[in-house]
C-alpha cells in the first residue's frame, strides 16, 4: 500500500476543500436530536447534496453507481468531510454503510438498479433488521420465520435495536427460511430480505436509550407477505450474505468516526491547555497514549480500505482486529474527556456526555468484543474453536 499522494489526488482534495468550503455555509440548522422526520429531511438532503456534486458513494464500484474512486481518494473524502465539520450520513447510514455495500455486492442486476439509485440520491432509507430479543448476540440463533407461499414469504417474528427503523423505508432482514436440525445446523436455513417497511403487518415501536434517545426500535412481524424477488442471495444462504454486511459494518463503517476522535482528542488536549489539567503528568501521558493508537487505528483503516479494493470491494477479516481495537480506544478516549472536563462533563444534555454514553455501546455494536476476538484468534492466528 503506497500512503504517498498523487498529483491526482492532491487535486482530488483541493477541489473537495473548496466544494465544502461553498456548501456548508449554505447548509440550514440541524434539527433537534429528537425530531427524527427532520433528521431524515436534513440528512437526505446533505445525501443529495453530495449526489449532485459526484461525492455519492464515492467508493462504490460506477456499475453499482459509484464512482469507483481509489482507496486513497476515498479516504481523503472522509478526512476532509470530518474536518470540516461536515454531516455525518446519519439516517443513512445502514443503506450507505451497510445494506447498499452488500447489494453492491450480492445482488441481481435487478437489485442493483432498484435499490442503489435511491440510496446514493438520498430517496430511501434503510435499516437493520438482524439483532432478536431471544437471541443476544449469537445471529444465528434468530427465530423470525420466512415460510414460501408462491412468489412471496410470510414472515413472523420480531427484531430489536433497530436502527432509525420509524423514519426507515426499506429493511435489511434475516429472517428463517428452513428450522434447525440435524441436516440444518442454526447458521444454515437463514436468507438475507430487503422488507418493504411499509408492507402491511409491520409494527414500529421506539425504545428510548439511557441518553433520552430514541434512535433504536422494536419491529413487529405479523404474517408480513415479502416478494421472494426481495431475496439477496440464494435461499438458506443468507449466512454467508450476513458476513459480506458485517465485514463493511467492522471494516469500513466506522472510518469516518475514526477521523473524528482524533479531532475530538485534538480539542480535549487545548482544553487541558486551557483548564489546568494539562499539568498532570499522568494525563499528558495518556493522551499521548491515545493520539498513538488512533494515529494507528488511521493506517489499519488505510491498509483495511485498501484489502477491501483488491478483493473486489469487501473487507476482509482485519475489520474484526479494527473494531475491537477502535470499540475500546473510543471508550478510553470518553473516559479521559471525562478527567479533562471534570464536572463539565456529568451534565446530561451535553455533548460530551452523550458520547460518552454512546461510547459504551461500541463492545457491543455490530457484534461484541467477545465475538472480534473469537474471529481474530480462528480466523487469523489460526487458533482452535473452543468448547
Amino acid at each position: 500500500m503506497d500512503l504517498t499522494y498523487t498529483e491526482e489526488e492532491r487535486d482530488f482534495r483541493t477541489r473537495l476543500r473548496e466544494w465544502l468550503g461553498k456548501t456548508l455555509p449554505e447548509l440550514a440548522a440541524k434539527p433537534s436530536p429528537d425530531d427524527w422526520p427532520g433528521r431524515r429531511a436534513y440528512d437526505c438532503g446533505w445525501q443529495r447534496r453530495l449526489y449532485d456534486a459526484g461525492y455519492a458513494g464515492l467508493h462504490w464500484p460506477v456499475d453499482a453507481g459509484g464512482r469507483g474512486a481509489t482507496p486513497t481518494q476515498h479516504l481523503i473524502f472522509l478526512e476532509e468531510t470530518e474536518r470540516a465539520g461536515a454531516p455525518y450520513v446519519g439516517a443513512n447510514f445502514v443503506g450507505l454503510l451497510h445494506a447498499g455495500p452488500t447489494i453492491a455486492a450480492e445482488g441481481t442486476a435487478a437489485q442493483r438498479a432498484r435499490w442503489l439509485p435511491p440510496v446514493l440520491r438520498g430517496d430511501e432509507v434503510w435499516c437493520q433488521g438482524f439483532s432478536e430479543p431471544g437471541a443476544g448476540s449469537d445471529l444465528a440463533a434468530l427465530r423470525t420465520r420466512a415460510v414460501r407461499d408462491g412468489e412471496d414469504y410470510v414472515i413472523t417474528g420480531s427484531k430489536i435495536w433497530t436502527s432509525h427503523a420509524e423514519v426507515a423505508d426499506w429493511c435489511e432482514l434475516l429472517v428463517r427460511t428452513e428450522p434447525v436440525s440435524a441436516a440444518a445446523p442454526k447458521h444454515r436455513g437463514i436468507s438475507w430480505l430487503a422488507l418493504p417497511m411499509d408492507a402491511p403487518g409491520v409494527t414500529v415501536r421506539p425504545l428510548r436509550t439511557l441518553a433520552g434517545s430514541t434512535e433504536f426500535a422494536e419491529v413487529f412481524l405479523d404474517e408480513v407477505r415479502v416478494p421472494v424477488a426481495n431475496r439477496v442471495g440464494d435461499e438458506n444462504d443468507g449466512w454467508r450474505v450476513t458476513m459480506v454486511t458485517l465485514s463493511f459494518e467492522r471494516g469500513t463503517a466506522f472510518v469516518g468516526e475514526v477521523v473524528a476522535c482524533r479531532r475530538t482528542l485534538g480539542e480535549l488536549a487545548r482544553t487541558a491547555q486551557a483548564n489546568g489539567r494539562w499539568d498532570d503528568p499522568v494525563l499528558r501521558r495518556r493522551l499521548g497514549r491515545l493520539y498513538g493508537e488512533f494515529g494507528a487505528l488511521w493506517r489499519l483503516t488505510q491498509w483495511n480500505v485498501s484489502e477491501s479494493e483488491a478483493s473486489g470491494g469487501v473487507p476482509g477479516v482485519g475489520g474484526s482486529v479494527f473494531k475491537l481495537a477502535y470499540s475500546h480506544a473510543r471508550q478510553e478516549l470518553y473516559d479521559t474527556a471525562a478527567e479533562v472536563l471534570g464536572a463539565d462533563s456529568l451534565a446530561l444534555d451535553g455533548e460530551w456526555t452523550l458520547d460518552r454514553l454512546s461510547s459504551l455501546s461500541y463492545t457491543i455494536a455490530a457484534g461484541t468484543s467477545q465475538i472480534q476476538r473469537n474471529i481474530v484468534a480462528e480466523r487469523i492466528l489460526g487458533l482452535p474453536k473452543g468448547r
